[in-house]
């Protein structure tokens, strides 16, 4: 199972890059075990047309290296702390991808503006409060997952499987790397077409929440229409 879970992740690293969200060595992926207790995640720094199954590192939920003679990713923190605190999510995205990062670089939620974003987000999509010099000073890395935590308060991560880190830039999930993965491509998308929403109208304003309800329970949740019945 857990060489599965290692080419899984993998495969969704070179995802990330064939979608173009990722330059150079930017990026990773994780995945996580729940049963077994540990998480895949892209080694640091390596080249992605370079990596193989044993690249992938495995750690504990600690971040203790358990398989693996590379480093882990940097953000290793953050996917641990999202994995502890959203017991529902399966796989973890942080990209730098252009359009994202700018409305996290502007320390803006992306609004709701219309039905391609309610599809796959039921709200707008949130930033983080910006860390405070002790927590950058500190444990960065985990304290960028617990401002992000914090961002969410007591609702459903599945319903908005995004969060732009004020300065920084965003983080997906999903309920697997790959579903992580097919959310960070949505995101930079819904990100490039609120950006011009706003060039072309800067007074926009998002869509009733009886219309993002239509789309998003469309697609989302028991009463879902979208798709095909297996």
């Amino acid at each position: 199972m857990l060489d599965k879970l290692r080419q899984q992740v993998l495969e969704a690293n070179l995802d990330l890059v064939k979608s173009g969200l990722v330059l150079s060595t930017f990026g990773n992926v994780s995945g996580i075990d729940r049963a077994a207790g540990l998480v895949a995640i892209k080694p640091s720094g390596v080249r992605y047309d370079s990596m193989t199954p044993d690249d992938i590192v495995l750690t504990d939920l600690e971040g203790k290296v358990v398989f693996g003679k590379l480093n882990p990713s940097s953000d290793l923190g953050t996917h641990l702390q999202l994995y502890q605190a959203f017991g529902s999510i399966g796989g973890v995205v942080h990209s730098h991808s252009e359009f994202a990062t700018t409305w996290a670089q502007a320390a803006r939620p992306i609004p709701a503006f219309g039905t391609t974003h309610a599809d796959y987000f039921h709200g707008p999509v949130p930033v983080t409060r910006a860390l405070t010099d002790g927590e950058i000073g500190g444990d960065y890395v985990g304290n960028t997952g617990v401002v992000i935590v914090e961002a969410f308060g007591n609702k459903d991560p599945l319903e908005v499987p995004a969060v732009l880190v004020a300065g920084h830039g965003p983080f997906t999930w999903g309920r697997d790397a790959a579903d992580a993965v097919h959310n960070a491509v949505t995101l930079e998308y819904v990100a490039r077409m609120a950006l011009n929403t706003l060039a072309l109208r800067p007074d926009a304003a998002g869509v009733s929440q009886a219309l993002l309800d239509r789309h998003y329970f469309r697609k989302h949740g028991a009463g879902a229409t979208y798709g095909q019945k297996s």
